[in-house]
Parts: structure tokens; C-alpha cells; sequence
């Protein structure tokens, strides 16, 4: 580096922004380590790491990578064992050493026995990787080895049940014309849902009738083929199907040429591969550079559909397009580094997703593509990465197979039971994890839940038998082993989300609850619910997330699923948590699990979720809530509410049908199952118990037709500080349960007491506070 190298940009890191990392003392779960940093303000530049057993960066002792085109990177080699630092510059395009000063030194540890994920150099990355057509699914040698397989038994892989319902139906429908788009170019809900199934049936019709023409090599169905896709090709690019007027349809329209243009290849002339590859093209590019130069999320990646983006449509394009368009190979290269490096910006290494496992099964279902294309075309295995080695485990503890209403975030099964395709995604990763309980998860669903294929939800995204024969094609059938019934307890600790599933194996007996207090506060499909708990026991949901999932932006949506008022939570002074547009406001809207123990007799659980009410309740300085899961059979919460000045609390608890109310206590009965709540103690005095049906603030045109739920208010008088201790006892209507309980509030503590039919005690402590005048 010259003397008159120029000063390096170090700007500090917002909460939306990509951070600093490995972080300053950090421990890393993987090696190599994922470096990632702010990047320059000129597009342009390229950088330069350094990373070193030593912080003078001998040369002996330092490994220099030069030529890094983005602010995101995953060395191609291991690190032994030990203590490091890094650093950054910007580098030199012509002799790769820096041209800047370097960054701050930062630490990081590398332990013994960390997973070896490095990812191979861009020199090398794609050179065996064969350019001959198909690519995509099955290369040249393996379409031919396919090919033989089916002639031998038409039932290989499910060959003929994947012919029969998803390739011949397309042989007779008329090719579809292209969308006329909304009235007016007003968005409405109806023509959304309608064209977003238009377009992925698009894509069944080209991807499918090409699979089916070239193993079966029947000349009519290449042809067929070949007619949906050049008419596709015809549409529009800046049109009604364009990125810019509704992303959903155009990601669709996209991945239908690419796997046209790519399986159909060698059945057009010149002339028809520059039609289909001009629209190819630019349907591409206007995705690529809405996610790489305007979403910007190598510098903001907390945008859903800009993430899920590259692995549904940079991964699919760029590898139909190698070497044949000049910007596929960077798109390739972007799109791996980043799902190498920066993915997944909802979780970490304990397998967690921000947004909930809804959007855990639509974001996971494209990566898995995008990841079975790559390791199927490149040899590159994300799988490999801690994240995708642990991710099963997030459906599988917070949305069990037989729950419906009791987990968090956007959901549009309309409380349906799991989408199929969870259980799909989950029969992948038992494929390349070995783990049995994710087989038997996805056994369980296409036992409980079958009959669903063409609803919106899983026909809208995905066919099922196209899923089924490419799975079995590529990865093993593993043993179905139910979860271990001493296995009950999950702490998704970067995303804040605790998960207990007791006996879930055993649906008459399965008690499930899910809490949350998540540092990504109520940003993109998660709500205003930090400090929140849902409850489903004996094979019915108890406590439930209160709403529908009509739309998002529907009244319903921002008025009520979005609001802390349709959560088991509370209100302060009749307000919640920030859960609006605004997205810095609603990412500082957070909480965070601060404890998650299983104790001899119980789980611990402690929520703080301060920082989420504080947001538009300045005046609180203290929200915790300390739930105890007692002898597997019954909860215990303490709400801690502390404020400068005197404030109104509202103990919310929602259920599908309305309660019977006392004084102090609410029962719930249900067809299967039900529960009894009581408030054992407050220290502002005892609360006044209502409920109330229905939706307030929601358009009922948004929900004609759907069932309404009852919110339990129970109503504490104003005070600076706040001690609720509640008795919540879930119950098989088969086995009627009763927990007895009494307190001892006489000295410096009140001391709660319960006992079941067993004899087995339990005592929690709740501190109090006395006015002595000061």
C-alpha cells in the first residue's frame, strides 16, 4: 500500500444494513468463516481481505484473497484451528494489493471440528460444469440414464404417475394468452390470485411437456412444448408479466422460459433461441438489477421477495443462459456467493426463520430448487452449511403436523393444517441431513392433510408430482423416526423464538407452545408479537393467533393480524407494539428471549420485550414475561410490567370460540380439547374480565364467509409497576385436568404454590416492591 493510498469509507452498520463479520471476538460457526462488510459508495469497487494468526499480517502467516467484486465473501480454503484477525481494503484492479488504508482489525476464533463449507474460486467454479443442454434437473448423461430407467419400469422415480396427472393434461389445453393484467391497473386481490395461478401454470405447461417430450422423445409433445414457449416468449417484458407491475407473476413467466429455453434447446433453430432468449434475457435483467442495484441486498437484506428472488429466478436464468449471455455468469456467481455468504438474513446457524414457518416453507421451497440445481449442475452443496444442516427443525417445532392457528407470522392456509409443501421441504432435508423425524413429519402431513394439492396455497407455487419424481431422482428415502419424547424443547436463539412440543408424536397427547420476543422486531411477515405465546394441546389449537391471512396490505392484514391486539400478549394504555411500514421503526420494535433452560421439573422461559413497547409506549422502562411449563402438563406466567408513570394493562388471550368468564378465572372448551385460566395474583389489584367477538377496524367484505375468533381483555388497574402471575391449564376434554394453587403474599415475596393429582408440588417466587414514601 502506497503512502498516498487513499482513506477507507468504515462507516458504522445499521440495523437494517449487512454487519461487520465475523464480529469483533466472534466465534464462528463454520469454517471457513463468511466475511461481509459495508460496502464502497462507487459500484465499482472491488476489495481485497486479509486474514491472519497475527495482527502485523506477516506474509507467512496470512492468507490475501484480491479481486473481490462484491462486499460479501467465502474463502475456497480451510483455516486450521485458532485465534484470528481480518481486515479489508479497497484493491487495486491492476496489481490486487490495496488501495486504500485497511479496515479495523477484527477478531474471530475458529474451534476444532467446525463443518468445512468453503466454496470454490470464480476461476474454477463452473469450468466442469457441462454447457450442453438440459441442464437444469438432469444433464445430458443423466437424461439419457433416466430415459433407460423409465423404459425398463414406467413407475421409476413415479415416472408414470408424473405423466400421467401433470404432463398430458397440458397436451389439450389451449396455450394461454397473455394476462391482461388488473382493471385499471388497480390492484385487486381476485386478479392477483387468479394470474398468480395463470403464470405458474405456465410454467407447469413448458417445464412439463418438455420433461415429458424428450424422455419419452415423442416428437407431438416437443412440439406442443415448444408452442407454449415461444408464445410466452412473445409477451410483453415490460409488460403486465414484468417484475416492475407484480413480481409474483413475473418470477413465474421467468423460470417458464428458462427451463424452455433450456430443456427445448436443441428443438429450436437459431432464429427461435434468440426469441426465447431476448425475453429470457430481459425478464432477467429486470430482476437482477432490482435486487442488485435498487433493493441493494448485498447492503439491505431484510427484503423477502428481493432474497427469495435469486434463488427463484438469477439461479434458474443464469444457468439456462451460461455462455450464452455475457451477465449470466456474473448473475451465477452473485447469486451462489450470496447464498453462500450472506444467506439467510431471517435466521442462523440454529436453523431459525424470522418471518415464521410459513414463510420459512415458500422462501425454503425456491432455495431448495436453486440448491438442487446448483449441486446437480456445479457440484456445489449448500447443503453442506450449518444453516441448511438445522433449518428442518424450525417447522418441525413451531408448526406441528396436527396445529393450525398456534405459531406466528403471515399464513395462507386460512387455518388450514400445514401446507403440504412444508412437509415436502422437510422430506428434502431428511435426504440430506439422515434425520428421520423430518421424514416423519413430512409422512405425517400427507397422511392428515390430504386432498389439498390444487388449493391456492400449494397449487399457486408448486406440483407435487413434479417435486415427488425429482426428489427420488437425486436423494434417498430415509426411515420415518417419530421425535424423541425426551427431545421437546427448541431455542431459536438469533431469531428469538422458544418452541416445546411435548409428545408431539402422539396427537391425543401432543401439547405444543410457542413463544416469541425477536430482534427482528415486527419487520416484513412478522407481527407486532414480541413477548407473545400460542398454545394447541390434544390435537386442537387452544390460544390461537387471531385472523386471517386474506392479503397482505388488506385491512385485516394492517388493521388486525399485523396489530399486538389479535396476540396473547398485552396492551399498555390500550396500545401494543409498532407493527407499521415503516421499516427501521418496525426493526427497533424488538425484543429477545433472554433465558430458555429445561430444569429438572419444567422449562424456564424469560421474554424482554421492553424495546417493542417502548416504541409507542415511551413511558415504560421494564415488559418481561417469565413463563414456566410445568411437569410437562401445565403453564405458569409472570407478566412484569414497569413505567414512570401509572399505566392501564390488558391481558389479551384469543381462542376460536368464546369463553365462560368468573370473577378471576376463563375456561375454553373446544371439540377436542380446551383450558382453564386463572389470575393468581396481581400487585395493582385484581383485573376485570371481558371478551369480545369478531374483528373491529376490518372491512367484513375482506372476510365473508371465514370464522371469527373471541379475545379474552382482562383489564388491570393503572400502576407504575405491574406483577401478573396467571395459571393457564390446557386439557384433553377425555381427561378433564385441575391444577390447585394458593399463595403466601405476607412477607417481601408472594409465593405461589401448585399441586396436581399426583401430589408433585411447585413454588414460583414474584418479588414485590413497597411504597415507602421516599
Amino acid at each position: 500500500m502506497s503512502a498516498s493510498a487513499a482513506h477507507l469509507d468504515e462507516p458504522k452498520t445499521g440495523r437494517l444494513t449487512i454487519q461487520y463479520g465475523p464480529q469483533d471476538g466472534a466465534a464462528v460457526s463454520e469454517n471457513p468463516p463468511r466475511f461481509t462488510w459495508l460496502p464502497e459508495l462507487e459500484d465499482e469497487a472491488t476489495y481485497v481481505l486479509r486474514v491472519s494468526t497475527d495482527a502485523k499480517y506477516p506474509a507467512k502467516a496470512t492468507h490475501k484473497f484480491a479481486h473481490i467484486t462484491l462486499n460479501f465473501f467465502t474463502p475456497d480454503v480451510t483455516l486450521p484451528a485458532g485465534d484470528y484477525v481480518w481486515s479489508y481494503a479497497v484493491c487495486d484492479p491492476n496489481t490486487g494489493e490495496a488501495a486504500s488504508t485497511w479496515s479495523s482489525n477484527r477478531a474471530f476464533t475458529v474451534a476444532e471440528g467446525l463443518p468445512e463449507t468453503p466454496l470454490s474460486s470464480r476461476v474454477t467454479r463452473f469450468k466442469d460444469a457441462p454447457r450442453s443442454h438440459p441442464r437444469m434437473w438432469l444433464t445430458g448423461d443423466r437424461l439419457a440414464q433416466f430415459r433407460k430407467d423409465v423404459a425398463e419400469n414406467a413407475d421409476h422415480c413415479t415416472w408414470s404417475h408424473f405423466f400421467k396427472e401433470s404432463v398430458l393434461p397440458w397436451m389439450d389445453r389451449d396455450i394461454m394468452p397473455e394476462p391482461a393484467g388488473y382493471p385499471n391497473h388497480q390492484r385487486v386481490a381476485s386478479v392477483w390470485r387468479q394470474t398468480y395461478i395463470d403464470c405458474q401454470e405456465l410454467l407447469y405447461a413448458i417445464r412439463h411437456l418438455a420433461v415429458g417430450g424428450q424422455v419419452t422423445q415423442d416428437a407431438a409433445m416437443l412440439a406442443r412444448a415448444k408452442e407454449w414457449l415461444l408464445s410466452a416468449a412473445a409477451w410483453n417484458p415490460t409488460g403486465t408479466t414484468s417484475r416492475s407491475y407484480t413480481d409474483e407473476w413475473a418470477f413465474r413467466v421467468n423460470v417458464a422460459l428458462a427451463w424452455g429455453y433450456d430443456w427445448l434447446y436443441n428443438e429450436m433453430d437459431e432464429d427461435e433461441r434468440a426469441t426465447v432468449r431476448a425475453a429470457l434475457l430481459a425478464r432477467t435483467r429486470e430482476t437482477a438489477d432490482h435486487l442488485i442495484k435498487h433493493a441493494n441486498i448485498q447492503l439491505f437484506p431484510f427484503d423477502s421477495h428481493a432474497v427469495r428472488a435469486v434463488s427463484a429466478v438469477l439461479i434458474p436464468a443464469s444457468i439456462a443462459l451460461l455462455d450464452d449471455a455475457e451477465e449470466a455468469e456474473d448473475w451465477l456467481n452473485y447469486s451462489v456467493e450470496f447464498l453462500f455468504t450472506v444467506y439467510s438474513p431471517w435466521g442462523d446457524k440454529d436453523g431459525g426463520w424470522a418471518e415464521g414457518p410459513h414463510y420459512w416453507m415458500t422462501g425454503m421451497a425456491y432455495l431448495i430448487d436453486a440448491a438442487n440445481l446448483l449441486k446437480g449442475y456445479t457440484g456445489i452443496d449448500l447443503y453442506q452449511r450449518p444453516f441448511f444442516q438445522k433449518t428442518g427443525d424450525f417447522p418441525l417445532y413451531t408448526k406441528s403436523p396436527d396445529t393450525r392457528r398456534a405459531t406466528f407470522g403471515d399464513d395462507s392456509t386460512m387455518g388450514d393444517l400445514p401446507a403440504v409443501k412444508i412437509g415436502f421441504n422437510l422430506r428434502q432435508y431428511a435426504g440430506v441431513t439422515g434425520n428421520g423425524a423430518y421424514q416423519w413429519y413430512y409422512d405425517e402431513i400427507k397422511r392428515t392433510n390430504p386432498g389439498t394439492e390444487k388449493l391456492f396455497y400449494n397449487w399457486g407455487w408448486w406440483d407435487f408430482n413434479f417435486d415427488e419424481m425429482a426428489y427420488q431422482t437425486d436423494f434417498p428415502i430415509i426411515e420415518a423416526v417419530p421425535p424423541a419424547a425426551d427431545d421437546q424443547l427448541r431455542w431459536f436463539k438469533g431469531i428469538g423464538w422458544v418452541a416445546i412440543q411435548h409428545k408431539m408424536q402422539d396427537p391425543d397427547e401432543h401439547i405444543q407452545f410457542v413463544m416469541k420476543s425477536s430482534p427482528y422486531g415486527s419487520i416484513s411477515h412478522s407481527h407486532g408479537d414480541q413477548n407473545a405465546f400460542c398454545l394447541a394441546g390434544f390435537g386442537e389449537d387452544l390460544a390461537i393467533q387471531s385472523g386471517h391471512y386474506v392479503a397482505f396490505n388488506s385491512t385485516m392484514h394492517q388493521n388486525w393480524r399485523r396489530q399486538t391486539l389479535s396476540k396473547n400478549a398485552i396492551l399498555i394504555n390500550g396500545k401494543g407494539q409498532y407493527a407499521g411500514k415503516d421499516k427501521v421503526q418496525a426493526m427497533r420494535s424488538k425484543g429477545q428471549i433472554t433465558e430458555c433452560e429445561q430444569r429438572e421439573d419444567h422449562v424456564y422461559i424469560q421474554g424482554d420485550a421492553t424495546e417493542a413497547y417502548q416504541s409507542l409506549s415511551p413511558e415504560v422502562t421494564s415488559v418481561k414475561r417469565d413463563v414456566y411449563f410445568v411437569n410437562d402438563s401445565y403453564f405458569v406466567m409472570v407478566d412484569s410490567i414497569d413505567a414512570s408513570e401509572p399505566v392501564e394493562i390488558d391481558w389479551l388471550l384469543h381462542a376460536n370460540a368464546p369463553m365462560h368468564l368468573g370473577d378471576a378465572t376463563f375456561r375454553y372448551t373446544g371439540e377436542k380439547a380446551g383450558f382453564y385460566g386463572q389470575f393468581l395474583w396481581s400487585e395493582a389489584g385484581a383485573a376485570a374480565l371481558t371478551q369480545e367477538t369478531g374483528f373491529p377496524d376490518v372491512d367484513p367484505s375482506e372476510i365473508e364467509g371465514l370464522p371469527v375468533s373471541t379475545c379474552l381483555h382482562a383489564t388491570f388497574p393503572k400502576a407504575i409497576r405491574h406483577r401478573i402471575a396467571t395459571l393457564l391449564v390446557p386439557y384433553s376434554l377425555k381427561d378433564p385436568k385441575r391444577i390447585f394453587s394458593f399463595l403466601d403474599d405476607q412477607g417481601y415475596d408472594c409465593d405461589l404454590y401448585f399441586t396436581d393429582s399426583d401430589d408433585r408440588s411447585f413454588r414460583v417466587v414474584v418479588p414485590k416492591t413497597f411504597d415507602v414514601g421516599r
